[in-house]
């Protein structure tokens, strides 16, 4: 399915019946990243949507900012779903503390997995070199293979398959670069002190291997959240989703269940 929203055409699945649900997927990935979840969750009204410039999502006039992909979530949630339980995994879970800020009365919980709310000069670095490889198609598969072999951690893990998935879905690369901008930008302006505005319950998810986004960047959230709850899932990279669905589905359902 695709609905209008702003500047873009947003593609999303809807599966379930119950509250409503909507997953926001991190950094190369699309909605589909939540399929297990949705497949699971069939007593709430799940929607996974592609983020601006990833999977059947168009890219839009796009500015390099996490404003703007929080408001892309704002407006899918007015255009889609209504008010809802936002899940968000990595910069997914950034854009849903954004609008969880921004807009209270549309974000019912907040759920963040593997999620930061400002990044240090490495990660900067990270995410200029790697913006430049996309712009230029500079050995891109080799650099998405050699990050997503370091997020991870179970062995079992198909890591030449993800890879593959993972291309498809930044497709020509511009959403990748946009996206990229937008978590760089949190060195120089975090997120970290617009989340005093938060009123809803939030559950923050730590992977137990995670090298991405280790504890202490859900400390730092927690610190500013002294309500919100923690909890990690066990032998799992940053992409846990990946590693461990099953504990990944388990944990979500506690967080679900919490707010009912």
């Amino acid at each position: 399915m695709t609905q209008r929203v702003g500047d873009i055409d947003v593609a999303f699945r809807a599966e379930g019946a119950g509250p409503a649900v909507v997953f926001v997927h991190g950094l190369a990935e699309d909605h589909t990243s939540w399929r297990a979840q949705q497949d699971a969750l069939t007593d709430y009204r799940t929607y996974a949507y592609d983020l601006r410039g990833h999977g059947g999502t168009s890219l839009g006039t796009a500015d390099g900012s996490p404003e703007q992909l929080r408001d892309d979530l704002i407006g899918f949630l007015e255009a889609v779903s209504g008010p809802a339980i936002c899940i968000g995994f990595s910069l997914g879970g950034t854009v849903v503390l954004g609008a969880a800020a921004r807009e209270p009365d549309l974000v019912r919980a907040a759920v963040v997995l593997g999620t930061s709310t400002v990044v240090g000069r490495a990660a900067v670095g990270f995410y200029q070199e790697r913006i430049e490889r996309v712009r230029h198609g500079d050995r891109v598969a080799e650099a998405m293979l050699s990050d997503t072999t370091a997020a991870l951690r179970n062995a079992r893990t198909d890591v030449g398959q993800l890879t593959k998935w993972r291309l498809e879905a930044i497709g020509s690369g511009l959403g990748y670069v946009n996206a990229a901008r937008a978590m760089a930008r949190l060195h120089e302006q975090p997120l970290t002190p617009e989340l005093t505005g938060i009123r809803c319950p939030v559950t923050v998810i730590g992977a137990e291997h995670d090298t991405f986004c280790p504890r202490k960047a859900a400390d730092i959230i927690l610190d500013a959240l002294p309500h919100a709850e923690y909890a990690e899932i066990p032998d799992a990279g940053h992409l846990m989703n990946a590693d461990q669905p099953e504990a990944v589905t388990r944990t979500l359902r506690q967080a679900l269940e919490s707010t009912r």
